[in-house]
């Protein structure tokens, strides 16, 4: 199990995830090297999880398969541990598309929005995974995600986790056609901006690739993977962006741990 420090040359974003996700990695695999049970007091002295942090990360691993707590108190692998330990290379990668979904669905539901796993696979900006409702939809996909990676906070969250040569690249195969009146479209402007984009900064599209929508994006990296979260609303729920995409960034550590396992 090994936790990506993010991209070459940037900051890791966002602390708090990835610290959660280290510490729930440190639990997991405490309980792992006790098939029999560990204590509560034994597993917090073991793992070296801070006090303050312990009781969260039991009650999401908890909740989300990776751990049992038995009879007696003591904490045991749940069926989701189990699985990824013996399910084989098809088992695992169900096991962490179920889980991640489950994420996906968790934060739509807290957030009240429409959210989204985007991943940069063989040099396309991709949207992986999507959880959406009648009162929370997803963005009417007008323009092929693929092809406006500078139009959407998904697309540019992802740029941004590449290096200078690598976004180059990208924008040389897929023009920056103008889908809005607020598009940036000439490659410098595009390039200037995902270079000074804050890594502790949530990425914004405002009506860039939609009229009526606003997105915002933030990274999600583990491992070999450049991933990220995102979210949109409507043009009516502007006033809840800023203040969701901070959510989405903080609640992000189970749909990180899915990645990472």
């Amino acid at each position: 199990m090994a936790l990506s420090s993010g991209s070459p040359g940037r900051t890791t974003p966002f602390g708090s995830p990835f610290r959660s996700v280290r510490h729930a990695l440190r639990l997991l695999e405490t309980v792992a090297s006790h098939p029999d049970g560990i204590s509560e007091e034994d597993l917090a002295r073991r793992s070296g999880v801070p006090a303050i942090r312990l009781a969260p990360l039991l009650a999401m691993l908890r909740r989300d398969g990776y751990l049992t707590r038995l009879d007696d108190g003591a904490w045991a692998a749940g069926q989701a541990l189990t699985e990824l330990g013996a399910g084989g290379e098809e088992g695992r990668r169900r096991v962490r598309e179920e889980k991640l979904q489950q994420a996906l669905d968790a934060l739509r539901d807290s957030l009240g929005a429409a959210v989204y796993f985007g991943r940069y696979v063989d040099g396309e900006a991709c949207v992986t995974g999507v959880s959406a409702t009648a009162d929370a939809p997803m963005v009417h996909e007008w323009v092929d995600f693929r092809a406006a990676a500078h139009a959407t906070a998904l697309g540019k969250c992802l740029l941004s986790q590449l290096d200078h040569d690598g976004r180059r690249d990208h924008l040389s195969r897929h023009k920056a056609a103008r889908l809005t009146s607020r598009t940036i479209t000439d490659p410098r402007v595009l390039l200037n901006a995902l270079d000074r984009q804050p890594a502790s900064v949530p990425v914004l599209d405002i009506q860039e690739y939609a009229i009526g929508t606003l997105c915002a994006a933030v990274p999600l990296t583990a491992g070999s993977t450049v991933g990220c979260l995102a979210l949109s609303l409507p043009l009516g729920q502007a006033h809840r962006l800023r203040q969701a995409a901070e959510a989405l960034n903080q609640q992000a550590a189970p749909a990180l741990l899915s990645l990472t396992l």
